[in-house]
C-alpha cells in the first residue's frame, strides 16, 4: 500500500514549511488543506467548494491517459477538446494544468507538440478571454452550448460558443448592459437586437418573440475558423 499524510506526517511537514516561508503557497497533495485545491482527471461540474465555500482551484490532466512517455498511447485528446477543457475551468473560477512526459530522449513527444501549437494558435486571438478571467458574476446565465468567463478589471464578458447555431445566440438578462460586441478571432462586430418582441406570422414571414430582458446576438451563419470561437462583450460600466 501507498503511504499517505500518516506516514509522510504531513500536518508536521506543512507547519514546518510555512514556518520557513510564511508567504509560500501550498497545494492539497499531503492530503492536508492547502491554499490551492486540485482535482485530477476529471472536470467539477462547478466553482470547487470545501465546506461549502468557493476555493481557489486547479484541475491537473495529461495529453493522453498516461502521466509519462507512453509510445503506445492512443487516447490522445484532441486540440479542440482541450481548448474546451481550459474554458470550462476558467468558466468555474478555476485553472487547467497540462502534463507533459518526455521521450527517453529528452524530447517532446510530437503529439503532445501539436496540440501544444494547436492551442497556442487559438490562445493568439482569444487569450484576454482566459487570462485574468474568472467565473461570470452570478446571476448571468450562459446560453445552450457556450461558456462564459469574465474579467472583472475590463469588466468584459467573454461567449465561448461551444456548438456554433443558426444565426441567433440569445443572451437572457443582458438587454440594456452591452455596450458592444465583436468576435475575439478578427475583431469583426456583432449586431444586436434587444427589448421586447413579440411572435408573429406575417405574410409568411416569422418574427422572433424576446422578452424585455433578452439580448439576441446575429452572428455568421458559417462558423468562424478557429477551435471555439468567442465573443467578446464590453459591458457598461457600473453593472457588477
Amino acid at each position: 500500500p501507498g503511504k499517505g499524510k500518516n506516514e509522510w506526517q504531513s500536518e508536521k511537514f506543512v507547519q514546518m514549511v510555512r514556518g520557513l516561508q510564511p508567504n509560500i503557497l501550498m497545494n492539497d497533495r499531503l492530503e492536508v488543506q492547502g491554499d490551492i485545491t486540485t482535482p485530477e482527471q476529471y472536470m467539477p461540474k462547478e466553482w470547487v467548494k470545501v465546506d461549502g465555500r468557493p476555493v481557489v482551484w486547479e484541475a491537473c490532466h495529461t495529453f493522453s491517459g498516461s502521466w509519462g512517455y507512453y509510445r503506445d498511447e492512443e487516447s490522445w485528446k484532441s486540440v479542440d477538446m482541450l481548448v474546451k477543457m481550459l474554458i470550462e475551468s476558467v468558466s468555474k473560477g478555476g485553472n487547467l494544468l497540462l502534463n507533459i512526459g518526455p521521450t527517453g530522449r529528452g524530447e517532446i513527444d510530437e503529439r503532445a507538440l501539436d496540440r501544444l501549437k494547436g492551442i497556442g494558435a487559438w490562445m493568439r486571438r482569444h487569450s484576454r478571454s482566459i487570462y485574468g478571467c474568472t467565473a461570470a458574476p452570478e446571476g448571468i446565465e450562459s446560453p445552450d452550448d457556450c461558456r462564459f468567463t469574465y474579467n472583472p478589471v475590463t469588466n468584459r464578458l467573454y461567449l465561448h460558443v461551444l456548438s456554433w447555431p443558426f444565426k441567433t445566440i440569445h443572451l437572457k438578462g443582458l438587454a440594456g448592459k452591452i455596450e458592444y460586441a465583436q468576435l475575439l478571432n478578427d475583431a469583426s462586430e456583432i449586431r444586436m437586437k434587444q427589448g421586447a418582441r413579440q411572435s408573429t406570422m406575417t405574410a409568411g414571414a416569422f418574427s422572433e418573440g424576446r422578452d424585455a430582458g433578452t439580448v439576441s446576438l446575429s452572428i455568421p451563419v458559417k462558423k468562424p475558423d478557429v477551435a471555439v470561437p468567442v465573443i467578446e462583450l464590453f459591458l457598461k460600466p457600473g453593472l457588477f
